[in-house]
């Protein structure tokens, strides 16, 4: 790997870190976007997993008064039938499938009809959450737009959908992880990054992480929600056009 490739990976994962926590989303997305381009799928999806946990942790841990902890449980539960979903079937992912889906995930969201949007804290709710997330997360390497869905009805302060939303998205990226990195067929030890290189971004994560806390605090609530969608949007744009320019070249 290039250093080149290795700086871009470095940036790319204070930018999203900084971003998934002030927004307590987006930056997995934009994150796993960078990673597509660069590395093979199964390497993107185990560096990705373990960048996003690693984040997610550290956002939990800054935000942990916040938690809402009755909601965990049944999520992990149904996290953990989704993975054996795929386990089943043996799920192999393709790059351009990948970038597709990842790309209008958002515009699927922001059609289905706001009346539809589910309350997570309810526990069948945080049930069917577990089970659609981690399965989405394995198809195309994130799912903070369906997750986002779980959260539109709830009463929850900012503070703690972020946080609640960090111990559950790392739930997710676990199951990534662990799928990617041991269960599914295709995987070896080349699906695993380089010490040196998860270092860098481990730690780049986590200084992001921590300015975007800060960006948080100083955040009002109206503005926190107004942002997520136009940016959600114009990503989903750009990931289209690359799926479409990538199937055009022949992959």
């Amino acid at each position: 790997m290039s250093v080149l490739i290795v700086a871009l990976i470095v940036v790319a994962s204070f930018v999203t870190a900084f971003m998934s926590s002030m927004f307590g989303m987006l930056g997995g997305m934009t994150l796993f976007a960078v990673l597509a381009n660069v590395m093979p799928i199964g390497a993107a999806m185990v560096l990705h997993g373990i960048l996003q946990l690693t984040a997610n942790v550290y956002r939990a841990w800054l935000n942990r008064r916040d938690i809402q902890w009755a909601i965990i449980g049944y999520f992990a539960i149904g996290g953990l039938i989704g993975l054996a979903i795929l386990k089943i079937i043996d799920f192999s992912p393709n790059r351009i499938v990948v970038l597709f889906g990842l790309g209008i995930m958002p515009y699927i969201i922001v059609a289905i009809p706001k009346a539809w949007a589910l309350d997570a804290t309810k526990k069948p709710v945080a049930f069917v959450a577990g089970w659609l997330v981690v399965l989405i997360n394995l198809l195309t390497g994130v799912s903070g737009p369906v997750l986002d869905l779980f959260f539109q009805k709830t009463a929850l302060t900012r503070h703690q959908v972020v946080a609640t939303k960090a111990v559950l998205s790392g739930i997710g990226h676990s199951a990534k992880i662990i799928f990617f990195g041991a269960l599914v067929s295709t995987a070896s030890l080349a699906n695993w990054p380089a010490l040196e290189l998860l270092i860098l971004a481990m730690i780049a994560s986590m200084l992001g992480t921590r300015v975007g806390k800060y960006a948080l605090d100083n955040m009002q609530d109206a503005t926190f929600f107004s942002w997520t969608q136009r940016i959600l949007l114009t990503m989903g744009a750009l990931l289209i056009a690359r799926a479409i320019q990538l199937m055009l070249e022949g992959g």
